[in-house]
């Protein structure tokens, strides 16, 4: 692949992740000020000591901005790599082993989607302890029931293929037909849903620490900063506005990536490669 064939909107996106991701790694280096560190009046308007300003306790928004980076994008793709690998191992067993067992994962997953997901999270979060590990794992649990719709559609569809079909009659395992015959041809379909769910994971977490019951302070994320910065917006205060651009801005360069990933990769000839 050359890199004059990337289009000029993946560019915009891979800049936009590679931005996030230089927050998230160097966060305590190129951060200004500390992430609770109080460096001002409340809500100070931003001049050019403090690029965005101060928030409603007088920290630089900033340098939470920057903080919040690392806290939101490891929380959403922990949750989304845990997601999937749950989904599409169970799914892609439902869809090899058939009978019983795909009816009993599949009647599972059709209850546990008929749950509105925010009111399944807020509950099950209300109840649990306020830990990193806890909301990851709630995330993930009903994330997954998602991946798992996808992956069982687009693994009936190449289950009944011929070569799927001569793996079985060389006796070939369960395991062998999922991940060398099965997995290496729905890449396309599954990157693409890999990219939104992780966008979704984002939003859900933000929608999470507006309501509080995400990220706990005074830990920064994007979510929590616009939830502590809201009543700023009644008195024309814009402090809200930062994080919540960051959030949609992310989202945005995580699906133009998905996108050009999935007219790659689509273009691309099916068909499992030789061992």
């Amino acid at each position: 692949m050359r890199l004059r064939e990337i289009p000029i909107t993946a560019w915009v996106g891979l800049f936009g992740i590679a931005l996030a991701l230089f927050c998230a790694l160097f966060a305590p280096w190129i951060s200004p000020y500390g992430e609770t560190e109080v460096v001002g009046n409340v809500w100070q308007e931003a001049d050019a000591q403090f690029f965005f300003g101060l928030d409603n306790l007088g920290r630089d928004i900033l340098s939470r901005l920057i903080f919040g980076a690392r806290t939101t994008l490891i929380v959403a793709l922990a949750a989304t790599v845990i997601s999937f690998s749950l989904g599409i191992i169970l799914s892609f067993t439902a869809a090899v082993s058939g009978g019983l067992l795909d009816t009993v994962f599949s009647r599972f997953n059709d209850l546990m989607m008929s749950i509105p997901t925010l009111i399944f999270a807020l509950v099950v979060l209300a109840v649990l302890p306020q830990h990193l590990i806890v909301l990851i794992l709630v995330m993930a649990i009903l994330d997954s029931t998602r991946v798992y719709r996808l992956g069982r559609a687009v693994a009936l569809d190449v289950a009944v293929m011929e070569f799927v079909e001569a793996a079985k009659l060389r006796g070939e395992g369960k395991i062998w037909i999922i991940f060398r015959e099965i997995l290496p041809n729905t890449l396309s379909p599954l990157l693409a849903e890999f990219g939104l769910r992780f966008a979704f994971a984002i939003l859900f977490l933000s929608t999470l620490s507006f309501l509080g019951l995400g990220i706990q302070p005074p830990t920064a994320d994007w979510g929590g900063m616009v939830k502590d910065n809201k009543d700023g917006i009644i008195f024309g205060i814009p402090a809200a506005l930062v994080p919540g651009t960051a959030i949609a801005a992310l989202a945005v360069c995580v699906n133009l990536v998905v996108d050009w990933l999935l007219k790659r990769t689509s273009s691309l000839k099916g068909g499992r490669g030789d061992a």
